[in-house]
């Protein structure tokens, strides 16, 4: 996947700057995922029908201690 140009920040990402949270890119072939407080460290990326399980395990693992 080539650099995305757009990212999307999530809407749960706090107060002041909005820097405590991860933005998302999408491309036609690849979803990528990095965090907002260091954007030119490494990004995640996955196949479209990767991502949603990958969002969905994230939500289990809320609350979580190990």
């Amino acid at each position: 996947m080539t650099t995305p140009t757009t990212w999307k920040k999530s809407s749960f990402s706090g107060g002041g700057e909005g820097n405590d949270c991860v933005e998302i890119a999408e491309g036609p072939t690849r979803i990528a995922v990095r965090d907002s407080k260091a954007p030119a460290r490494a990004t995640l990326t996955f196949a479209p029908r990767a991502f949603a399980p990958f969002v969905e395990a994230l939500k289990g693992a809320e609350g979580r201690t190990s």
